[in-house]
């Protein structure tokens, strides 16, 4: 193991290069082009370990899409859920293909995409999804995701050239796909057939264990040609699931009727997700002693989870916090001042390498 100081993100190489793997099959088994979404993962210093296997990026915002142009290349669209007047002429110059939110959008900047010859679509809203939290849900009630009026969709046809339609959160079922898919081809398969392209979003965990892979594969070259459309994926998570860690070191030990560690990291810093879907990190749990792993700042509830190790933890040692790199690098922030993990890449020939630490300048400098 590295003699690297804690904490930072450990990046391993081969793990992402078996999600890579997937992909590349995926891609050629069922004709679907697949962008890396960066509102997940956007280390763009690892791009180079995925930028054979993918077809572009995907974007949610100007500085993400000009990432994507900048350091992954290939592809790039450009999303949003509101352009700004002062974005509009810059994301264009950045996007092959730029995706709209609302109709209200596309009769704004619709034309300035068309002037500069950048394909145009909409965000399509089923009005369904998998999502099991309000929080991430794109189909709650009142949802300001996309458009579903089938005939002010039909009426935009000589003005976009696709549709985006993001509506799987983590969804491992294969067969839930399936169904879902056909109800939106039920309710919107006439308008899909005049299109050029469809994405299909992401939150498809296609790279998961034991997932339908090629039943996948075939259920979308099924599809592109019933409706003769290039079909995308933007695999956000299944791109580097399972692919980095957060690693830590235990700074002090508290016994107040349940033993907990406090290591020198944040979940409200370092791993955010965690805290607002209330969920646990994954953690060792293995061996007869349990801990509380808690984070170091003054928020009472920043906790990891309840952890189990063969041997007593004692100060100093260190704690490996497995699948820590979606929605992890893009949402860590400075509360308390704590400093940000470093980031490193595990190579495939075992060697550490260190690609960003931060210090108290780039604390000072995000603030005024």
């Amino acid at each position: 193991m590295t003699d690297l100081p804690t904490p930072f993100y450990l990046i391993d190489a081969e793990k992402l290069r078996a999600n890579m793997e997937k992909i590349a099959y995926l891609r050629e088994a069922s004709g679907a082009k697949a962008l890396l979404a960066l509102k997940c993962f956007a280390t763009w210093s690892a791009f180079d370990y995925m930028r054979d296997f993918m077809d572009g990026t995907t974007s949610s915002s100007l500085f993400e899409l000009r990432l994507g142009r900048e350091k992954f290349g290939r592809e790039t669209h450009a999303y949003s859920v509101a352009w700004a007047d002062h974005e509009i002429d810059e994301a264009i110059s950045y996007a092959d293909k730029i995706i709209f939110n609302s109709l209200g959008q596309l009769d704004r900047f619709g034309s300035k995409a068309q002037a500069k010859g950048i394909e145009a679509g909409l965000r399509l809203n089923p009005r369904f999804s998998t999502s099991g939290f309000d929080l991430a849900d794109p189909a709650r009630p009142f949802s300001r995701l996309g458009e579903w009026d089938l005939p002010r969709l039909e009426a935009a046809l000589d003005r976009i050239s696709g549709v985006m339609i993001h509506y799987n959160c983590e969804n491992r079922d294969f067969d839930l796909f399936d169904a879902q898919l056909d109800r939106i081809e039920a309710e919107f398969g006439g308008f899909l057939g005049k299109l050029k392209w469809v994405s299909l979003g992401g939150g498809i965990h296609f790279t998961g264990e034991g997932y339908k892979l090629d039943l996948l594969a075939a259920r979308l070259r099924a599809f592109a040609e019933k409706h003769g459309v290039q079909v995308y994926l933007e695999p956000g998570e299944a791109s580097i699931t399972g692919a980095a860690s957060l690693e830590v070191s235990v700074l002090d030990i508290i016994d107040n009727g349940k033993r907990v560690a406090i290591v020198d990291s944040s979940i409200e810093a370092h791993m955010l997700d965690l805290l607002i879907y209330r969920e646990t990190a994954k953690l060792p749990q293995s061996g007869p002693h349990e801990y509380q792993i808690a984070g170091k700042t003054c928020l009472a509830g920043d906790i990891f989870g309840d952890a189990r190790f063969e041997n007593q933890l004692r100060i100093g040692d260190r704690i490996s916090i497995a699948d820590a790199a979606g929605y992890t690098m893009v949402k860590k922030n400075w509360f308390n001042g704590v400093n940000m993990p470093s980031i490193a890449i595990r190579e495939t020939d075992g060697t550490v390498r260190l690609v960003r630490d931060f210090t108290y300048d780039d604390y000072r400098d995000s603030l005024s």
